[in-house]
């Protein structure tokens, strides 16, 4: 298996260590970012950089594609230089960054047109996670790819899980990360009614944390809430992003407008760099 050639496009918070995880287990990779600046580290550790999605494809067995958005995912795919610019049937495209039911539907739907294999496979967790390749891989697609992909998988994450067709992947992407927000805007809610009323902060996230509420997340976040200091594991914004495209795929459940509307006033509010816990900030 590693003897597949890979192709990454996009090298951001989360792309960054996925990539290097693939290094560092020996496959071959070559990289595509459109700011070239951050192929720099990968090429001088030994990978090659291409000139284009186009180029990345036409060179490689399977590419994966970990963007901010559909906007940016969407725009690799077409245009004349994009994945789909060459007709290379038999190659196998991953799309791993969070976007829409739909947008995976309809990247699934212009991938089959020119013969191309298409999984997506979004993720569940950060940037740590991502560097220790523990990440949870949510994969839509036919059983054949997924099996394809999942030595690569295994590499990236400590569980991927085949739920589906494509479209189903995506939407459990999207109900794990609503379950995300209500979490995290429950525990600065906790943590701040608690140190209004006497209660150090450090105090609470001791109950919490050794408590039946406790869990990953709030465990996480600890640290950055003691401290009130907040730099981007999961970017506010992507959040935003996210609860977003949950409401336009459905969901109306009770808590999920006055939710999107907290941590959309925060993104206003100019934290939308920041980590999705910088709520505390706006609250």
């Amino acid at each position: 298996m590693n003897k597949l050639k890979l192709g990454w496009i996009g090298l951001g918070n989360m792309g960054n260590p996925m990539a290097k995880n693939l290094i560092k287990a020996g496959f071959e990779v070559v990289v595509f970012n459109r700011t070239k600046e951050k192929e720099t580290e990968f090429i001088e550790s030994g990978a090659k950089s291409a000139d284009s999605p186009q180029h990345l494809l036409e060179i490689c067995d399977v590419v994966f594609t970990m963007l901010s958005n559909d906007e940016a995912v969407k725009a690799v795919f077409e245009g004349e230089s994009g994945l789909l610019a060459k007709e290379q049937p038999g190659k196998l495209i991953i799309n791993m960054s969070t976007v829409s039911p739909d947008t995976s539907r309809y990247l699934s739907k212009i991938s089959s047109k020119h013969q191309l294999e298409f999984l997506e496979a979004p993720v569940s967790g950060s940037v740590k996670p991502a560097q220790d390749g523990t990440l949870i891989i949510l994969v839509g697609g036919t059983v054949e790819s997924y099996n394809k992909a999942k030595p690569i998988f295994d590499v990236l994450g400590k569980f991927s899980h085949h739920l589906g067709a494509i479209g189903v992947g995506s939407s459990a992407k999207l109900a794990i990360n609503y379950l995300l927000g209500l979490n995290l805007q429950g525990l600065a809610e906790t943590v701040l009614f608690a140190e209004k009323n006497g209660v150090s902060r450090e105090d609470m996230l001791a109950i919490v944390n050794e408590g039946a509420c406790g869990n990953g997340i709030t465990k996480l976040k600890s640290s950055s809430i003691i401290n009130n200091s907040f730099p981007a594991a999961f970017a506010l914004k992507h959040l935003v992003k996210d609860l977003r495209l949950a409401k336009e795929a459905g969901l109306d459940a009770p808590l999920i407008n006055p939710l999107f509307d907290s941590f959309n006033h925060a993104h206003d509010m100019g934290l939308g760099n920041e980590d999705v816990m910088a709520i505390m900030k706006s609250l």
